[in-house]
């Protein structure tokens, strides 16, 4: 007996010192915009990241796996704050509406998911899904039962109609007392948020309802930002957050919304923040004439051989798409857009759009940051907390993720090379960690 509880100890023992690791070596990138920390050491305990500091200093205790990071950036899990799991960039969204709604919790989501995770994004914001189907999905992620990025949901869409054969992610709202029962509703299911879009084609009181329910339940509201009247009411009521920089060609955003942003902005207790979605539109004309990205075999992880035929099958021609016929009108229009978001004030998030034709889960979130570094002239640590620090925040756990510092949940990615340098790095994650678990480690490192 004596032996066996010896046994049993050394077991034990062991079990606990697996739980604790050290990446070491690297250039840490802590998501909070300060100097980057060299010969860095991260101690992690279980899902928590315990200490922070540099080769020589800081001490490993025995018994610490060690993970070498040398020569490589360090920086926390990234976000991407507009993703949607149920489609995977076929270009029909009605024939896909009908023909995989069946598969969309059993592989579609877990593969969009999957493919998210292992592209380094240990967060992401889905706006727009079938309720029950998201909320499996997230609720599995959360058990350890799938594998993909901690999941913050929406449910469905709010709009004034939905169109023909959405219903089952598109709610209709038919006036105030609708409004509320619908937010009511998504809040009982446990949604992370509310999306709203097309709310200029709403009354103004049915606005103020979702809104004003949806704080109520101290969910966030996240609106299109696509036409002029959408930004004015969803300021008017309120909403936290806008989605995209606009469907139209018109060259730049009116001044009286841009001075009603900076009025709002003044008040720091209640930031507003903005997703431009801007990469899809900035990289379409070198997308279609250069089609590595759609022949790129990571976006078909997870799915079955007949989705990634049909998907293959609906992009052959990208140039003749009727979704993006305008893009080439559109693009000359983002980069005036994205420098008046900027210099409005609002808090500028990264997403994506993540899954719509052409954007692939594997692919869409560095591409964003390679787009605001390259063609927006953001600086590259700023579009770093961008897609870490800020989106925390915005859901309010940035004590708890979205950097590296002790306490912080162990969500961390690894590249080799200066992501401050060559921000497109990023395609090429080495190493992801979510709640201090290996994920992904390339052979190499």
């Amino acid at each position: 007996m004596k032996q066996f509880l010896i046994f049993l100890s050394c077991i034990f023992s062991f079990s606990l010192s697996a739980q604790k690791k050290a990446l070491v070596g690297g250039t840490l990138i802590d998501g909070f915009g300060g100097d980057p920390l060299r010969n860095s050491v991260i101690l992690i305990d279980g899902n928590k990241i315990t200490k922070v500091g540099q080769v020589g200093t800081l001490e490993i205790p025995a018994g610490t796996e060690i993970i070498s990071t040398e020569g490589m950036s360090v920086l926390p899990g990234l976000w991407d704050m507009h993703v949607h799991l149920m489609i995977n960039g076929h270009a029909d969204y009605a024939y896909w509406d009908v023909k995989y709604p069946a598969l969309f919790r059993s592989v579609i989501m877990p593969s969009s998911a999957k493919q998210l995770l292992h592209a380094g994004v240990t967060s992401a914001r889905d706006l727009g899904a079938p309720l029950e189907d998201i909320i499996a999905v997230r609720d599995a992620i959360n058990k350890g039962t799938l594998e993909g990025p901690t999941l913050y949901v929406s449910g469905p869409f709010l709009q004034h109609k939905p169109y023909p054969g959405t219903e089952a992610f598109r709610w209709g709202i038919k006036g105030v007392a609708d409004a509320r029962a619908k937010v009511q509703r998504l809040a009982k299911a446990g949604v992370d948020c509310i999306k709203l879009v097309d709310q200029d084609q709403m009354t103004m009181e049915e606005v103020n309802a979702i809104v004003d329910e949806a704080h109520k339940h101290n969910l966030k509201v996240v609106a299109h930002a696509h036409r002029p009247e959408e930004i004015r009411r969803g300021l008017k009521a309120g909403v936290d957050c806008f989605e995209h920089t606009g469907l139209a060609t018109a060259p730049e955003y009116p001044e009286e919304i841009l001075q009603a942003l900076k009025e709002r902005t003044a008040n720091m207790a209640n930031k507003i923040y903005w997703c431009p979605t801007v990469e899809g539109l900035a990289n379409y004309n070198y997308n279609i004439r250069n089609r590595e990205h759609l022949d790129d075999p990571s976006w078909a992880m997870g799915l079955p051989d007949s989705i990634v035929n049909d998907i293959k099958a609906s992009i052959a021609n990208a140039s003749q798409l009727p979704y993006y016929q305008l893009t080439p009108y559109r693009t000359p229009t983002v980069t005036k857009k994205f420098k008046q978001l900027k210099e409005s004030g609002v808090v500028l998030l990264i997403g994506t759009d993540s899954g719509i034709p052409m954007k692939f889960h594997s692919q869409s979130t560095w591409n964003e940051l390679d787009v605001w570094v390259r063609q927006m002239g953001v600086d590259p640590m700023d579009a770093i907390r961008s897609a870490t620090y800020w989106p925390a925040t915005f859901f309010g756990v940035e004590h708890k993720t979205g950097s590296i510092a002790e306490g912080r949940d162990a969500d961390i990615i690894a590249v080799k090379g200066d992501v401050l340098r060559y921000i497109n790095l990023l395609q090429n994650v080495d190493l992801v960690l979510k709640g201090g678990k290996v994920v992904k480690s390339r052979k190499s490192i």
